[in-house]
């Protein structure tokens, strides 16, 4: 019996210098989003290389501007996920704000009816029969 939603296993060799940078830059990442990091890198590393090498049927322009446009649209994502996040911080802020007024209003809300409440008992203990 056969699974076919068996991923092959890709075993990719990760230098000394990505292993320390990953390692460095990404210090609170979890062992997985490290190696996916580390194999990432490595397969760009491969890849610029494997380009650099056949740039010799292209012209030097052209995988500069292949490279550039690679370049930018890992740029482009970043940005996109900053966004993202900061879009998200505006967001927490702006609740936060909010309840942080709700809470005051009904804090005060609450300081009105005790007061009213302390004046009516004060009233009603002072009243002759």
């Amino acid at each position: 019996m056969t699974d076919h939603n068996i991923e092959p296993v890709v075993v990719v060799e990760i230098s000394s210098q990505t292993n320390e940078m990953v390692e460095t830059e990404m210090a609170g990442e979890t062992d997985e989003v490290k190696r996916e990091t580390k194999a990432l890198i490595e397969a760009l590393k491969r890849r610029a290389q494997t380009e650099a090498e056949s740039a010799g049927t292209l012209t030097r322009e052209t995988y500069l501007n292949a490279v550039r446009q690679a370049r930018e649209a890992i740029e482009r994502e970043k940005l996109i996920e900053r966004d993202r996040l900061e879009h998200s911080w505006a967001v927490m802020q702006n609740e936060t704000e909010r309840n942080w007024h709700l809470l005051m209003k009904e804090i005060t809300d609450f300081g009105d009816r005790f007061q009213r409440a302390a004046k009516a008992a004060w009233e009603a203990f002072n009243t002759p029969y």
